[in-house]
């Protein structure tokens, strides 16, 4: 029988695709470091698919050729530019997170996303005060889909696995998982199709973070 969302103490979440519609943003800052390069733009769908690996993925893939760290210090330059009027939560997303927190349940986020600018747009969206943790891919050894960062989520939070639950879009997120042993949900509002996340075998996949909402209820 699927759990429900009641069922865990604490909650992770990745960010991009998850929690937010960022890849406007996102494409801006890859196409800036393009045009620094002297490369035409890229469209969002077409930056999309590289989106959710970590912005050393995210370049090496989106702007060939140059120096690697020339073009991740253009890009996180440029990023806080636009990032806050380029960034929107996506529906449920904010009820969900404001709801967990009235219950009492532990937030975590776990995204590939530097954790600094996942700060900036959780306080931006006034949800800072409702994450217990907060990681991104510079924060720990490895980015996913090695299991650093749910590990050190859990840790910090000083919970047992068995009473955490972690939700993404990707099929990243779900190898993140299961390489760091707890239960994994998947949303179907990011860069993966829905058909590559039924292949991935997620314990639940959800059309949107409003099927949590509607889940828990008023308070």
């Amino acid at each position: 029988m699927t759990k429900t969302i009641q069922s865990y103490d604490g909650v992770l979440f990745d960010f991009d695709g998850t929690l937010a519609d960022s890849y406007a943003a996102i494409a801006c800052s890859v196409n800036h470091v393009r045009a620094q390069r002297g490369m035409p733009p890229m469209t969002i769908d077409e930056v999309k698919q590289f989106v959710g690996r970590g912005p050393h993925y995210l370049l090496t893939h989106t702007v060939p050729g140059g120096a690697l760290e020339d073009n991740l210090a253009c890009y996180r330059v440029h990023h806080p530019e636009v990032m806050l009027k380029m960034t929107e939560l996506l529906p449920g997303a904010a009820a969900l997170i404001r709801l967990l927190h009235e219950r009492g349940k532990k937030i975590g986020l776990c995204s590939n996303k530097p954790s600094g600018f996942s700060r900036q747009l959780l306080a931006h969206f006034s949800l800072a005060n409702c994450f217990d943790v907060v990681l991104g891919s510079d924060d720990v050894p490895n980015p996913k889909p090695a299991p650093d960062m749910v590990l050190r989520a859990i840790d910090k939070l000083m919970m047992t696995k068995s009473r955490v639950i972690y939700i993404g879009d990707m099929v990243v997120d779900i190898q993140t998982a299961r390489a760091a042993g707890v239960g994994v949900w998947a949303v179907s509002t990011g860069s993966e199709s829905r058909h590559a996340l039924v292949d991935a075998k997620p314990d639940r996949l959800l059309g949107s973070l409003q099927e949590l909402v509607a889940e828990i209820g008023p308070v």
